[in-house]
């Protein structure tokens, strides 16, 4: 696949009264270099930048886009930093099929593959919505998955679990455990049920 990135540790000083060893101390008595964390490597954006859009593709055709309000870049740490994100999945035909939208965004530049946190929703083309709290996109296999709660909405069906996998159009998906189900009959009346056992979501 295509990556398309756009746009002191101070030395003891000797003193007879505690006055004049604050006196000399705060005076820089014989200091060597002072390592604090933000002088860390990695811990500072190599780039900031407003107005982010980072596309990848698949043989010239798109899989994703992600857009960020700012973004900062971390090359020691092979690190990108959104805020403000969201990101439009594709389908085999260019289509716009799911939008997944966050306070926040973490994309690994190597492996491209992205965490999504804070006020996550994902709706699809279809009408699908769901939430959470994190999210994390595997590039490699194109799969969606959370360790989270997870809420799902199609059509009135509620379905609300911990642990999450799918794909981005959130066709096929299946909770982990800790089902709980609140399904919407013919005649409009509501069924609740409860599952301790995981279940497929894909229907």
């Amino acid at each position: 696949m295509d990556l398309i990135p756009m746009p002191l540790r101070f030395r003891h000083c000797t003193a007879l009264v505690a006055a004049l060893a604050l006196a000399v101390l705060s005076a820089g008595c014989s200091p060597s270099k002072r390592v604090g964390a933000a002088a860390v490597a990695g811990d500072l954006p190599d780039q900031e930048t407003s107005d982010f859009v980072l596309t990848e593709t698949d043989k010239g055709h798109p899989v994703w886009t992600l857009y960020a309000r700012s973004a900062a870049i971390y090359n020691a740490r092979n690190e990108i930093v959104g805020r403000g994100v969201r990101v439009d999945f594709f389908d085999d035909q260019g289509k716009r099929s799911s939008q997944l939208t966050a306070r926040e965004g973490h994309i690994m530049q190597q492996t491209r593959d992205m965490t999504a946190s804070g006020n996550v929703v994902m709706k699809t083309a279809e009408g699908t919505r769901m939430t959470t709290e994190e999210l994390h996109y595997l590039n490699s296999t194109n799969r969606i998955v959370s360790d989270k709660r997870v809420r799902v909405e199609k059509s009135g069906d509620v379905l609300e679990g911990t642990g999450f996998e799918s794909d981005p159009d959130l066709h096929h998906f299946e909770f982990k455990q800790r089902i709980q189900a609140t399904i919407r009959t013919r005649s409009g009346a509501l069924l609740e049920s409860r599952s301790p056992t995981p279940a497929p979501g894909n229907r």
